[in-house]
């Protein structure tokens, strides 16, 4: 779902050709129907299944936004002359990235482009974020994270975040005691890939709100590939997700899927 940083946040859906405004049907009454059909969000092949959030199985094995560097950047082998699409390693791994701490169900640490900010922060469902290191690659940003990993958790629990619970963290505070804790491995990475490949910021925090009426107590999830309808009032959007009342469903896991949508009052 493409954002536009507002208060709150502003939501569109992609379906087919048509973008829909998301914000104006809180309260109304969604059917989103999985039509039995997939296709691949690169080649547009029919597929039976989705893999990696799209992509038919050719494409997941041959695409570079595929490989497994992409959920594990200090992996990435474009130094070593490896990557599937070089060309497409230079325009999204080998720029600058941010390595920032999050707070959307508690701390934890992520990277990004630096051009996906605050997209990703918004994805993620986060309620604030704060820029702590940039760095020159994707690489140098995954081997940061490895750091940091060993200090702060790098995963947000989904089920928290739809419950709008994530509790207050002093982001600035975090920011400051944990590159005291990383400095050594900082300064090694600093030696062996030049003093101007990473960066300590001092950006303020970044804060934002969602549009949601009504926060679930307990969060269930719709299935499309078990239920092929998944319906209810819209409550809320956060991340990725559509609240109902009836459940949540995390639409970009149907990157692929042929749905159809319809709204009415409730």
């Amino acid at each position: 779902m493409p954002v536009t940083q507002s208060s709150p946040v502003d939501y569109t859906l992609r379906v087919g050709d048509h973008q829909v405004a998301l914000n104006p049907l809180l309260g109304q009454q969604i059917d989103i129907e999985y039509t039995g059909e997939i296709r691949c969000v690169h080649c547009d092949r029919k597929t039976s299944k989705s893999f990696n959030q799209g992509f038919c199985f050719p494409c997941f094995k041959r695409l570079a936004a595929c490989d497994s560097c992409i959920m594990s950047p200090e992996k990435c082998h474009y130094h070593l002359g490896t990557c599937r699409e070089p060309e497409w390693g230079e325009t999204h791994c080998m720029t600058g990235h941010v390595v920032y701490l999050a707070n959307s169900s508690g701390l934890k640490v992520g990277i990004t482009r630096a051009s996906q900010v605050p997209t990703r922060w918004i994805d993620q469902g986060a309620v604030a974020a704060i820029p702590m290191l940039r760095v020159a690659t994707r690489y140098l940003a995954g081997l940061v994270e490895v750091a940091c990993k060993q200090h702060v958790a790098d995963r947000t629990n989904w089920r928290t975040m739809l419950k709008g619970e994530a509790p207050e963290v002093d982001l600035m505070a975090e920011r400051e005691a944990l590159l005291a804790k990383i400095e050594p491995e900082l300064e090694r990475l600093a030696a062996e890939h030049g003093a101007g490949s990473l960066e300590a910021s001092a950006e303020p925090v970044w804060t934002t709100d969602y549009p949601v009426v009504v926060w679930p107590k307990t969060v269930k999830t719709h299935n499309l590939d078990k239920v092929p309808l998944a319906s209810g009032v819209l409550q809320g959007i956060k991340g990725q997700y559509l609240i109902l009342d009836t459940g949540v469903i995390n639409i970009r896991k149907y990157t692929a899927y042929q749905v159809r949508v319809r709204a009415c009052p409730a």
